[in-house]
């Protein structure tokens, strides 16, 4: 079991707006009433550490759109941001981290040039980078990992994506089931063991399902280092505090 596990209220916005994708479909989209900053300062209030802040937006088009936000919220001192979406090139890790990002999330081009995110690895540290490794299984039962904010299957496995990412310096792992995600199913808690079986060295948050307490408990317990919180906490089903507690206990 990890001894450091960290909660992570999702927010991922589109047109200026918090929502939540169904398993990554943007014409399954589900509007929230909330400002982003506002729900932001709401969370830190309550007790989280960290805030996961995802440009949906850029992750299907490029282009980070967030930097305002992102620089309201670490300005604020209460949070730290792990955030996202449409980056593709060095200069844009520079720049989110410039605006006060803890880590940058890159996920797409992780997938599609491993060689690229290894080198930004190596250059701002591994405290600095989040490689999400997001999966849908396919026919013959591998785990596949799509690109393009989820839209495109790529070829690429989850294992040799898992393995050489591990073996080149990588700390940080985001990995969702994407056909959970969005969907109040429960964590995948066997995905986890698959990938914490491959390597055993990354921190590994889980994300995509997540419903209760009981869920970020089942989570911690399966050894992940931390887990991302986004339907439930807007919908009411889990408190924030709850979320904490479980991962205290």
């Amino acid at each position: 079991m990890s001894e450091a596990f960290s909660v992570y209220p999702a927010i991922d916005v589109r047109q200026g707006r918090v929502v939540r994708l169904a398993q990554g479909d943007y014409a399954r989209e589900t509007r929230y009433g909330d400002e982003p900053l506002a729900l932001a300062r709401r969370y830190a209030a309550q007790g989280a550490t960290w805030l996961h802040l995802v440009d949906l937006d850029a992750a299907r088009e490029g282009g980070y759109t967030l930097l305002p936000l992102l620089r309201a919220v670490a300005a604020g001192g209460g949070l730290r941001v792990q955030t996202g979406g449409g980056v593709r090139s060095r200069e844009d890790v520079q720049r989110l981290l410039d605006a006060g990002a803890a880590r940058v999330v890159i996920g797409s081009l992780a997938v599609r040039e491993p060689a690229t995110v290894l080198r930004w690895i190596a250059e701002f540290g591994a405290e600095r980078i989040t490689v999400a490794l997001d999966a849908r299984r396919d026919a013959a039962g591998a785990w596949r990992v799509p690109v393009h904010g989820w839209t495109e299957d790529g070829e690429a496995t989850l294992d040799d994506a898992v393995s050489g990412y591990a073996s080149g310096g990588l700390r940080h792992l985001l990995s969702t089931d994407i056909d959970r995600d969005g969907m109040l199913s429960g964590p995948n808690l066997g995905l986890y063991a698959h990938v914490r079986a491959r390597a055993p060295v990354l921190q590994l948050q889980a994300s995509g399902g997540v419903r209760d307490a009981h869920d970020v408990a089942a989570a911690r317990e399966a050894g992940c280092a931390g887990i991302v919180l986004g339907r439930a906490l807007l919908e009411g089903r889990l408190t924030l505090a709850d979320a904490l507690a479980a991962a205290r206990c």
